[in-house]
């Protein structure tokens, strides 16, 4: 099994966070959702943070964001908050990020992620690519070095090391390309992989996707997990628009469920601090290696 136990679509922890950053002269904003209860935790309504401010080696998940984000040339962070909002506005005030990070208010945050995703259209629809990322996973950078250094417009990250049960979201491949989304499947395909959750978006394939869940919300489908909309554009797009970077290896976990903390702490971190420090290392050693051979490390 993968560092993630879970890459569930009905995340109630999901966040949306646009951010704006410059890569070879390509503006990108970073896309989050931070608006639910967490329910899966366990959580009552009343006792428990928002899942964006869980703790693991004293940093919330917002630090984490915050700090890999900054690191990779983000300027700006917009949350879509609903529960607890209040405590996160607290966290971003701890972390003298006010300059850095903005939210966006959904009142209907106990519905659907796909409600919270609707709220940042505004955020979404842009001149240039996007990149969408499920809030509560807690990852080594890698990741987002990898998504966004892709060659790719659009794309998503996959990992092949993962328990195939009811619960991740799955990337069906047939002949490289991706033939189905979603964690019931019933095609035939060469070889399946879970999605991490962060995805590339093309300014058109992000329009479509915006448009697509106007459609949903129009019909009163207001429950449904937002990658249901991505899957319909996926689907009827032309084979390949949508492209996918393998990061088999690489640490994360999405967190669900409360054993998902525990393995947080006891297993990922350990690994994405270890590969961290490898690659510092690397860079002291040899300032100018190659970028490319930093991220093998």
């Amino acid at each position: 099994m993968c560092a993630a136990l879970h890459s569930s679509s009905n995340c109630a922890g999901l966040i949306i966070a646009v951010a704006v950053a410059c890569y070879g002269g390509v503006r990108m904003k970073v896309v989050m959702l931070a608006a639910g209860v967490g329910a899966r935790l366990g959580y009552s309504v009343t006792k428990y943070p928002p899942k964006i401010l869980l703790r693991f080696d004293g940093k919330s998940l917002l630090q984490y964001h915050i700090e890999i984000l900054r690191r990779h040339g983000i300027n700006e962070l917009v949350l879509g908050v609903g529960y607890h909002h209040q405590e996160i506005e607290r966290e971003i005030a701890a972390l003298g990020a006010r300059d850095f990070v903005r939210t966006v208010y959904n009142k209907d945050f106990e519905e659907g992620n796909i409600v919270t995703l609707w709220t940042l259209r505004d955020e979404l629809c842009c001149a240039g690519p996007v990149l969408l990322m499920d809030a509560d996973v807690l990852y080594g950078e890698e990741l987002i070095e990898r998504i966004i250094t892709s060659s790719h417009q659009t794309c998503l990250l996959i990992d092949r090391d993962f328990d195939p049960g009811d619960e991740p979201v799955k990337v069906c491949v047939r002949d490289g390309k991706i033939i189905e989304f979603r964690k019931w499947l019933s095609a035939e395909f060469d070889f399946c992989a879970e999605s991490v959750g962060f995805f590339k978006l093309s300014a058109e394939v992000a329009r479509r996707i915006i448009t697509q869940t106007g459609l949903y919300l129009a019909q009163g489908r207001r429950n449904e997990p937002y990658e249901e909309t991505i899957r319909d554009v996926l689907l009827t797009s032309p084979r390949g628009t949508f492209a996918f970077e393998d990061i088999t290896g690489i640490p994360w976990i999405e967190i669900d469920f409360a054993a998902d903390i525990e393995r947080a702490n006891d297993e990922v971190l350990p690994r994405i601090v270890i590969a961290q420090d490898i690659r510092s290392a690397a860079m002291m050693v040899k300032p100018d290696m190659e970028q490319d051979e930093i991220q093998s490390l």
